[in-house]
């Protein structure tokens, strides 16, 4: 089924375009982007259920002027035929502020935005709606797989089933773009806590996809597994701190993209002289195997939309091509100040939130090696899997990555042996140029969020093959 247009939105329309002709008539540069973005979070757990809204629903529109300097946006959430002269009355004082205190604060001087004309209405399919299958139904299979999970060994002491969906629909209106959109991310996790004598530990597998809650389906075929390992990590070691040739799973791939050049090139952060990339460009900063993407419409998961938060329509953006750094991402201010074009990719976290250059869906391309290849290929090593957090440092390039699992590689064979849990440090020039093997497999998660710093939450998915690398590891 296809995801339709906010009522909302359609309703507020006829006004966003009255008050877009008002302030066209004092500003050269008018844009407006609505936004309604709704959904439920679900939990099954040893603690009960819980039933919650999304941690991303919002409801409201922002403007955005040029006033010949600079650019100044109001946010607001209610607009009708009463309230569109009030709003350019607020609009038109607010602005004149910044010529106000010009003399005490500083501000960044812009030429005017440059568009092409472009409309159109677009939506994603879904197979199956959330709405349509319903609480009590998704409550019921929730409940199964949180039953079924607990059963499968006496020492599991919670078994937890999450399903999380977004609906969103946005409208961008300037004086030459007038777009729509409308789509929906659902995400999902199973995660399994045990206990042995004085030990514990748990597993955490997510799902995520531009679907709706046919994601559960999926999920339903992970149970077990989930349980196994993690009873098996009830037997792990702690890591012997080293320098060692790894497998690194999908995930973890993702992971490092994310942390490694994720941040590091979003573009905003080159305009602070906050991150050393810029000054790489063109240069070989990886291993000619590894070919990374970031864009919301190269492969289809959480981070997928058809224009971004500025009207710039989403893109498939090249960041490494055969180990040379291409490009950047970025939104449209940045990429006026570095005199590039944007990506697609200023994102707010909500309409009351300024735009910045955020990532979408980053991962690395796949190649042609099997996994049995490369565990085949390594005499002494791990196969990690099971990320857990990252951190990054795009201004010296160095990266830090949680795992949960590292499972030991003797002679080419799996040995059965497994380490918890693990860090994986190094200096990212360093750990993508050491990349000898990459597999044939493609595969993407999207159940976090990723802020700027500490905060601006957006959302994201990360992945990619299975990449063999040389890394230290703690």
């Amino acid at each position: 089924m296809q995801i339709e247009m906010s009522t909302y939105l359609k309703q507020a329309k006829p006004y966003l375009k009255s008050l877009l002709n008002q302030l066209l008539e004092v500003y050269t540069y008018v844009s407006i982007l609505g936004t309604d973005a709704s959904g439920k979070s679900y939990r099954i757990s040893r603690a009960g259920t819980n039933i919650g809204n999304g941690m991303f629903d919002e409801r409201g529109f922002v403007v955005k002027v040029y006033n010949g300097k600079t650019y100044s946006e109001y946010a607001f959430n209610e607009i009708d035929a009463t309230k569109v002269d009030e709003i350019v009355a607020q609009i038109t004082q607010l602005v004149k502020l910044p010529e106000c205190v010009a003399d005490t604060v500083g501000y960044s001087a812009y030429a005017q935005l440059k568009e092409e004309s472009c409309t159109f209405s677009k939506s994603k399919e879904v197979r199956q709606h959330p709405k349509a299958l319903g609480d009590e139904k998704i409550v019921q299979i929730l409940t199964a797989l949180h039953e079924k999970g607990k059963s499968q060994d006496t020492r599991i002491v919670d078994f937890r089933g999450d399903f999380e969906y977004l609906e969103t629909s946005k409208c961008f209106l300037s004086k030459h773009k007038d777009l729509e959109q409308s789509f929906m991310w659902s995400t999902g996790a199973l995660m399994c806590v045990v206990a042995e004598g004085d030990k514990n530990n748990y597993h955490y597998k997510g799902f995520s996809g531009a679907c709706g809650s046919e994601l559960i389906e999926e999920m339903g075929e992970f149970v077990e597994e989930v349980a196994q390992v993690a009873c098996e990590l009830l037997q792990s070691e702690k890591m012997i701190p080293g320098t060692y040739d790894v497998i690194c799973a999908p995930d973890v791939a993702g992971l490092i993209a994310h942390e490694a050049f994720g941040h590091g090139v979003e573009m905003d952060m080159f305009v602070k002289d906050r991150a050393l990339a810029k000054d790489y460009i063109g240069e070989y900063v990886a291993s000619p195997l590894v070919t990374m993407h970031d864009g919301a419409v190269g492969e289809e998961d959480a981070g997928s939309y058809f224009f971004d938060d500025e009207g710039t329509l989403a893109q498939d953006v090249v960041i490494i091509e055969k180990g040379i750094l291409k490009q950047g991402i970025s939104d449209q201010l940045t990429a006026m100040k570095l005199g590039t074009r944007p990506t697609g990719n200023g994102r707010r976290e909500s309409f009351e939130r300024k735009a910045y250059s955020r990532m979408t869906n980053t991962y690395f391309k796949p190649g042609t090696s099997t996994l049995g290849d490369m565990i085949a290929s390594i005499e002494e090593g791990y196969l990690i899997d099971a990320s857990a957090s990252g951190m990054e440092d795009p201004k010296n390039w160095g990266i830090q990555c949680m795992v949960s699992i590292a499972r030991e590689i003797r002679n080419g064979r799996l040995t059965g042996k497994i380490y918890s849990p693990v860090v994986l440090t190094g200096y990212v020039p360093d750990l993508l140029k050491s990349i000898s093997m990459v597999s044939s497999d493609l595969v993407l998660t999207g159940t976090g969020a990723c802020g700027k710093g500490y905060k601006e939450w957006v959302k994201v998915s990360t992945g990619g093959p299975y990449i063999k690398a040389r890394v230290r590891l703690g």
